[in-house]
């Protein structure tokens, strides 16, 4: 298959648009993610379609347009965009603070580098984020609206969105409340999240990682204090001590699951492009979270499968991928959370983070 960074995230690119992406419902000017492939009926026709999901979709062919822009890929990012507000039915927003997050992130993304006008959506979803601190539980914003639940998954790419529109003191209260409440003592990993009553939820998931260096280079870069260089100098080395074996990213799934090491790369990049400084430990964390990057790109591709010419990647980079069929059991929504289908493969959140941590490669080696 293909040798360079950007040649393996066009065929990425490729498979996904391929596989998975349809008109919504027949509508002129729309593409929406069909959820799994091979799909069922009800997949087909976007009875399930999963917000945040599709808000990574945009995300990717924000990157994608980024790398090698060509009126096409505008005109996918404006067709998804625009899908996205017609399944969503009732606008822009849910009841989710997380999934608005992670679109509002693309969104801006898309606007700010592309000028693909979304400043209504961006508007709205700023406000919700922005509206949803809760001082009066010590700081955070909840997981959803009736939830007692405040997790790193909403605050992380919140507090990066609003340092992106405009409002950093928001975004280092958040950051600076994660430092706080969420760090694990002893490994320095970031844990899910705390309930109103103080009761911690102590996961470590890839993407909480993730979003937190994404948040504090931000900051770095916006607001200039040293604390949130060295949050991201102490955080880079713990995710290479605990979460990464020679150097790949470890772990993965489907489902939701699917997204979590690829948001966990994309961020990682964004340290290695964007962390402002000259020490030492600035030029380390750079360094290794670059190593991170190009070590599991190169452990996704090589153990994927090649499908038509086309790759298909497995959940677990580390292992070899598996080919999904209709006989075993599909995904399904179960407590706020999409669990994985009987084979991940199957799922468009692992395929998404397959292509996500390869234009992360093509960013940190062009």
């Amino acid at each position: 298959m293909h040798d360079s960074w950007s040649l393996r995230a066009d065929a990425a690119e490729e498979a996904v648009m391929s596989r998975h992406v349809r008109r919504l419902w027949g509508l002129p000017g729309t593409a929406l993610g069909v959820v799994a492939w091979p799909p069922v009926r009800r997949e087909r026709v976007f009875a399930r379609w999963h917000y945040w999901w599709q808000a990574h979709l945009i995300d990717n062919l924000v990157d994608a347009e980024e790398r090698a822009p060509t009126a096409r890929r505008r005109r996918r990012l404006t067709r998804v965009a625009r899908a996205h507000r017609v399944r969503n039915l009732t606008g822009w927003t849910n009841s989710y603070f997380d999934d608005m997050a992670w679109l509002g992130l693309a969104l801006e993304r898309a606007q700010r580098l592309h000028l693909v006008d979304n400043r209504r959506a961006i508007a709205d979803l700023e406000t919700e984020l922005f509206e949803a601190w809760d001082p009066a539980h010590g700081g955070g914003i909840r997981w959803a609206k009736k939830s007692d639940f405040y997790n790193v998954p909403a605050n992380g790419p919140a507090a990066i969105f609003l340092a992106r529109t405009g409002k950093p003191w928001r975004a280092q209260a958040m950051a600076d409340w994660i430092d706080a409440t969420l760090v694990d003592p002893d490994t320095h990993l970031i844990l899910d999240g705390i309930h109103a009553d103080g009761r911690l939820e102590t996961p470590v998931y890839s993407y909480c990682q993730g979003v937190v260096l994404g948040a504090e280079t931000e900051l770095a870069v916006r607001v200039g204090d040293d604390r949130h260089r060295e949050r991201v100098h102490r955080l880079v080395d713990a995710v290479a001590d605990h979460l990464t074996e020679r150097g790949v990213i470890t772990g993965g799934g489907g489902g939701d699951g699917g997204l979590f090491n690829g948001i966990l790369a994309r961020y990682l990049s964004l340290v290695a492009t964007s962390l402002p400084g000259d020490t030492d430990d600035d030029e380390r964390a750079r360094a290794t979270a670059r190593d991170i990057v190009l070590a599991s790109a190169d452990a996704a591709w090589q153990n994927c499968l090649s499908i038509e010419g086309l790759p298909l990647f497995g959940h677990d980079w580390t292992s070899v991928a598996t080919l999904p069929s209709y006989g075993a059991p599909i995904a399904r929504f179960a407590g706020g959370t999409v669990l994985s289908s009987g084979v991940p493969e199957r799922d468009l959140s692992v395929q998404l983070g397959g292509w996500m941590v390869l234009e992360a490669a093509a960013r940190v080696d062009p």
